[in-house]
């Protein structure tokens, strides 16, 4: 009763910042998402046995603690998978990331994608897309859309019980294959102050909140539109308002939540200059300070250019647009339910000693 399954981020260019129901994760709006490739991706290995007594998680080859919040989500995807199933055994989870963890890289949204595949694929379940989309979400909201790859909604929904907040594709990865993000690393620490929390605070307290509600679903199928049509320039300018509006929220919010620093408001004038009259590139910023630059592939250099001269900025990754999660044979636990020695190495990926 194992399985292993690698998926990847998904970075958002209409977010999700709040929610309706706390415990079932249902947002407050439908949001929209590119699935990345290998670049950001999670591997995770998930094996049942009679022979555990308790559930353990580690990550990055470090036990964690279940009992904290950041961390315990995971029991409940075990314990949804173990119902379904009709299972009882104990499970050990192993999981590295081959990027910064909650550095507004949505480490969070590649990790519970991965262990909603793996989790319940090892309990011998089949889930089609919406049931393992519903599943991932329950860990963490923006991995409902990380089970599926290429451009992903994540359907808000309105049923109190969550059974229509799910994500659907409406393209492939092969739909736009000249699209590119370009990510800015500028702060690679773990944030303060968490999205959970963070996204909270703000339905509480943001007088502005309302108002980004309001705007939100023409934008949504505005966004659609716009990448279904392959238009760069309206895409980039929806993604970068978007982005704006969002953190604006944030800064209203009380006590104020700023996750973008000086570097990253440097890269947002260096984005604005280098479009001039008619875009080339469109920032989004996640929960935290580091840049996702969506261009496409002819302008990758003018971007990376455009970078280089920002001091803050500490590395630069290319991504493209990706297929969503694999299963693979690589597991991170042998057969006695041992955690292999394991570890990323740049250049080389998930190394299983």
């Amino acid at each position: 009763m194992i399985s292993t399954c690698e998926a990847t981020a998904n970075i958002a260019v209409v977010k999700y910042w709040g929610k309706r129901d706390e415990k079932l994760i249902l947002p407050t709006n439908s949001s929209l998402s590119f699935t990345m490739d290998d670049q950001l991706k999670t591997r995770t290995t998930v094996m049942f046995s009679d022979k555990f007594k308790e559930d353990e998680f580690w990550l990055n080859g470090q036990k964690m603690d279940l009992s904290d919040k950041d961390t315990a989500e995971r029991v409940v995807q075990l314990d949804l998978v173990r119902e379904k199933a009709g299972i009882k055994e104990k499970a050990k989870i192993s999981s590295i990331n081959c990027f910064p963890t909650a550095a507004g890289m949505a480490s969070s949204a590649a990790g519970f994608a991965a262990l909603a595949c793996a989790a319940s694929k090892a309990a011998g379940l089949e889930l089609n897309g919406k049931e393992l989309s519903i599943l991932a979400r329950r860990g963490s909201g923006s991995a409902c859309r990380s089970v599926m790859g290429g451009f992903v909604e994540w359907q808000a929904g309105t049923k109190s019980d969550g059974s229509d907040s799910y994500a659907v594709q409406h393209a492939s990865e092969t739909h736009w294959p000249e699209l590119r993000n370009i990510i800015a690393v500028v702060d690679a620490k773990k944030k303060k102050v968490s999205s959970r929390a963070g996204m909270k605070q703000t339905v509480a307290t943001s007088p502005l909140y309302k108002a980004r509600m309001e705007y939100l679903p023409k934008l949504v199928e505005d966004m659609k539109k716009a990448v279904m049509a392959k238009d760069f320039v309206r895409f980039a300018e929806l993604t970068m308002r978007e982005s704006s509006d969002m953190h604006a929220v944030m800064l209203d919010t009380w006590p104020p939540i700023t996750y973008l620093n000086d570097w990253s408001k440097e890269i947002m004038h260096g984005a604005i200059e280098l479009n001039g009259a008619t875009p080339i590139a469109g920032y989004t910023f996640d929960a935290g300070p580091n840049a996702h630059i969506y261009t496409t592939k002819q302008n990758v250099g003018a971007v990376k250019k455009m970078l280089s001269e920002i001091e803050g900025v500490n590395k630069v990754i290319e991504c493209k647009v990706g297929a969503g999660p694999r299963y693979v044979d690589d597991h991170l636990i042998d057969e006695d339910g041992v955690i292999i020695p394991h570890e990323f190495i740049e250049g080389k990926g998930i190394v299983v000693k």
